[in-house]
């Protein structure tokens, strides 16, 4: 249910934020609006509002929405009303009104990134944990325990500053610096984004974050799992797994992962007694490899719970700015993750990158959804991005997107004259096909990430 009601929002603001700012700057420009919808499809609710009785529509299919102007176009126009009509308007107008939607995005987007940086954002203290074997971390000589300081010349204050710097300046370059309080590090980066982009960033590379031990016991049991049918329960406290004693959570996650389809037998403690229950974890594909997995996992904390953990370990940073300093902060993170979101398009359009980074709605319920779980804070920057993301992608040059019809009246302004409706017709068909294309991709990596897991 948080997962749905986070989807529902996330689509909600993203979409009502779009097609109001399309709705405010057309009726300012004098253009009568007929009706605002959000969602398509059969309307689910409907009022007719104001002097010029623009109908508000809630439609069942909530994946996006429209505003319908006054068109000759699509029906006649009584003459006392031709001057409201969307294609008598001077080109100007029509361009402001095109561009509204995609600007609302991501004015709302610097928004809720200046409210982040204004309250605080927290964050990880980049502590540097256990190193794998043979990974690119292991093999610039990096050592666990030691605190980054810092990527190339970029100050970084958290982990997930660190994670993102590494993730920007990989697009420039094969490798990275890294800054940290015991050495300087050359991180290679050359294979990153090419293999498989639905791997964890640091997995790839073999960077593990340091993070406080969590007690091994068993917070939640899924029913009809392994664990379920082999009888551990919630409030069971792992002890050992086979001759192996077991301290904390990652120790019993690590073994439990490295043995698919193995039996097990595990020892727990549950009311003070001693057990031993023989379970056998299914085999699940993660990130090219086969991997084990009981249907247990750690009791979830909330976010008050992981913050006072991490604070006493002293891991816990939190950044927050003075109103001006935040909003230059907020116009700086929309202008890099924008400037990030374009190269990674070009590079999946070259070949370079891989597609299995597009998601669809599957994709983003369930970032939407964790982000939530996580606290409002990782829910507001969840939906700051989407919206960045949104609205970068309906200024690209593509026919039935914004950017498209502004690529039209920006043909129509040098050429003094509007584009032919055949040259329209082909257009709107391109259009349509390339989103189809895109929405395939989109729904087949939401099946697989379904069927392999997320990642």
């Amino acid at each position: 249910m948080t997962t749905l009601l986070a989807f529902l929002v996330t689509l909600g603001v993203l979409i009502t934020i779009h097609e109001y700012g399309h709705y405010r700057v057309a009726r300012l420009c004098g253009v009568k609006v007929l009706q605002f919808s959000i969602g398509f499809g059969r309307a689910l609710y409907t009022r007719k509002t104001g002097k010029d009785g623009t109908e508000f529509i809630l439609a069942a299919f909530p994946l996006g929405g429209y505003v319908r102007m006054l068109d000759e176009r699509e029906a006649p126009v009584p003459e006392h009303e031709l001057h409201r009509a969307f294609n008598r308007q001077a080109i100007w107008k029509r361009m402001l009104v095109v561009l509204a939607g995609p600007i609302a995005n991501l004015t709302l987007a610097v928004a809720l990134y200046w409210l982040l940086f204004m309250v605080g954002v927290s964050g990880i203290k980049p502590v540097v944990g256990e190193i794998a074997p043979d990974t690119a971390a292991a093999k610039a000589g990096m050592v666990a325990g030691e605190t980054v300081r810092a990527i190339g010349s970029e100050p970084v204050n958290s982990w997930q500053d660190m994670r993102w710097e590494v993730l920007r300046q990989s697009l420039k370059s094969g490798a990275v610096e890294v800054v940290t309080d015991g050495g300087r590090y050359q991180l290679d980066v050359s294979s990153l984004l090419h293999d498989d982009p639905t791997r964890d960033l640091f997995d790839q590379l073999g960077l593990k974050q340091y993070l406080p031990a969590i007690p091994a016991e068993v917070g939640e049991v899924i029913a009809g799992s392994p664990a379920d049918k082999g009888g551990l329960k919630k409030g069971d406290k792992i002890t050992a797994v086979g001759d192996s004693p077991i301290a904390e959570w990652v120790e019993f996650f690590n073994i439990v992962r490295a043995h698919p389809g193995q039996p097990l037998v595990i020892k727990i403690e549950r009311d003070g007694q001693s057990l031993a229950l023989a379970i056998t974890p299914e085999s699940v594909q993660e990130g090219g490899k086969i991997m084990g997995r009981i249907g247990a996992g750690v009791e979830s904390m909330s976010e008050g719970k992981a913050e006072k953990l991490l604070a006493a370990h002293g891991l816990l940073v939190e950044t927050r700015y003075a109103p001006g300093s935040a909003l230059i902060h907020a116009l700086d993170k929309s202008w890099e993750m924008s400037v990030f979101s374009l190269k990674m398009m070009w590079r999946m359009v070259t070949g370079v990158a891989s597609w299995k980074g597009i998601g669809g709605p599957i994709t983003i319920a369930d970032i939407a959804g964790k982000s939530a779980q996580a606290g409002w804070k990782v829910f507001f920057g969840t939906l700051a991005f989407i919206s960045l993301s949104l609205g970068i992608l309906n200024l690209l040059p593509i026919p039935v997107l914004d950017g498209g019809h502004l690529m039209y009246y920006m043909i129509e302004f040098l050429k003094g004259s509007p584009v032919s409706e055949r040259a329209m017709e082909i257009g709107q068909k391109t259009g349509f096909a390339l989103l189809g294309l895109l929405m395939i991709f989109a729904l087949y990596n939401d099946i697989n990430r379904l069927i392999t897991g997320f990642h």
